[in-house]
């Protein structure tokens, strides 16, 4: 049913840095193959050709992930003895890798468990897992191409940020590109959850790394979502002809994202220094969320001129005050929790209700109100609308197996004749 084997991290600081620099996107680092020896002697009738080209395609990725791995921290390319590998021909050594794998599993149990797949962890305590299942592999495949996508993310952000005067902006091209991108993350997760984890054996599926368990593939999978209906929230807060219903929708859907991300990553015992840094981003991000959306609901409220409409106005900006200011010390933490991190210059939704929440509460809150405790604020608290959740991660479908296998299922199914 495949064998595993799993090593326990007996020295975090040698894949878990220090200090990642910037970050806009998290993501739990990249988990690294080792290298697996195709020549040794397989149960089935695989050609001399055939094991050359796949052990070829594994090694190329085992090499470009080693020395891709600083560059999903920093915002610039740099140059190797392969040419300046990137995070894009990374992704693509993966996507060439994959139909050529997939004839390990469709070939069925007798080239299925031939090999040992070996692949370093991130945010569990087992430094190494190793399972002879070939769908353990193409699990860590997906999992490494959502992980370079929403590297790609980050970057993309680092990287295009623009200053106009003390506002850090970044421009609306870059925003659809990264949407694209979160989408296409989410897609490789979600797949991996419904299509791939279902292949395991129940006791084989409880030994996969806490990187690649269930909770930890839908909290990334949402997260994904969650950052995408937050760069359209910025973009609505950018339009003029975005309206307050459109965008106080927009925070409240994002609520719900978050919400959910944290529901499935929450009882995981994720407690070394990615783990813990993947909680607290999830929760930063959360807490963030309902500071907007308790702001704009406060906003649509302030329109209308009945006394009771106006309490629930300034009951909305004190339940939004309250949670930016949370938000604001859930990002310290985030960002002081192992390893260091720091965060850009304030823009998009972020740097909005910096600007607008204080100065808000200030003009329309009266000081008496202001002094009311955080539990009678949030008691005061009106319910947000429910509304239901309208983004879905892209479609994925595994490519078809490479024809190079053609010769060996032809071979099979006449020896079964």
């Amino acid at each position: 049913m495949g064998c595993f084997v799993s090593t326990l991290n007996d020295s975090a600081e040698r894949r878990c840095p220090k200090n990642v620099g910037e970050l806009v996107v998290f993501v739990p680092g990249l988990r690294i193959p080792k290298p697996v020896d195709f020549a040794q002697p397989a149960s089935g009738d695989m050609s001399g050709s055939l094991v050359e080209r796949l052990s070829a395609l594994r090694t190329r990725i085992v090499v470009m992930a080693g020395q891709g791995a600083p560059m999903t921290i920093r915002p610039r390319r740099t140059a190797t003895q392969h040419g300046g590998s990137t995070l894009a021909d990374l992704h693509h050594a993966l996507e060439d890798y994959l139909p050529v794998l997939l004839g390990l599993v469709e070939s069925g149990n007798q080239l299925r468990h031939d090999w040992q797949f070996c692949w370093t962890n991130q945010e569990d305590d087992v430094e190494v897992t190793t399972m002879s299942n070939s769908w353990y592999e193409v699990l860590s495949v997906l999992h490494l191409m959502a992980m370079l996508s929403l590297s790609q993310a980050n970057l993309l952000f680092l990287s295009n940020k623009l200053t106009d005067d003390y506002h850090s902006k970044v421009s609306e091209e870059c925003r659809r590109a990264s949407i694209d991108i979160f989408l296409k993350a989410a897609g490789y997760l979600d797949f991996a959850v419904e299509h791939v984890l279902p292949q395991f054996p129940t006791e084989l599926r409880n030994d996969l790394p806490l990187d690649l368990a269930e909770g930890t593939l839908r909290a990334l999978c949402l997260q994904a979502l969650g950052q995408v209906v937050d760069i359209q929230l910025g973009m609505a807060i950018d339009s003029f002809k975005a309206t307050l219903a459109v965008k106080r929708r927009l925070a409240c859907e994002m609520i719900k994202y978050w919400q959910q991300a944290q529901e499935n990553i929450m009882d995981l015992p994720l407690a070394n220094g990615w783990g813990k840094k993947h909680k607290l981003f999830i929760q930063w991000k959360y807490v963030e969320a309902k500071a907007a959306a308790y702001y704009l609901h406060g906003l649509i409220h302030s329109e209308g001129n009945a006394e009771n409409l106006n309490e629930i106005a300034v009951a909305a900006l004190q339940a939004a005050d309250v949670f930016l200011k949370e938000s604001k010390k859930a990002s310290e933490a985030f960002h002081q929790a192992s390893p260091l991190s720091r965060n850009p210059t304030t823009w998009g939704v972020n740097k909005y209700l910096s600007d607008k929440i204080p100065k808000d509460v200030s003009s329309r809150v009266s000081s008496s109100q202001v002094l009311q405790s955080h539990e009678r604020i949030m008691q005061a608290a009106p319910a947000l609308p429910d509304f239901a959740l309208s983004l879905k991660p892209d479609e994925y479908q595994l490519p078809p197996v490479d024809p190079s296998w053609n010769d060996i299922f032809k071979d099979k199914i006449s020896m079964r004749v």
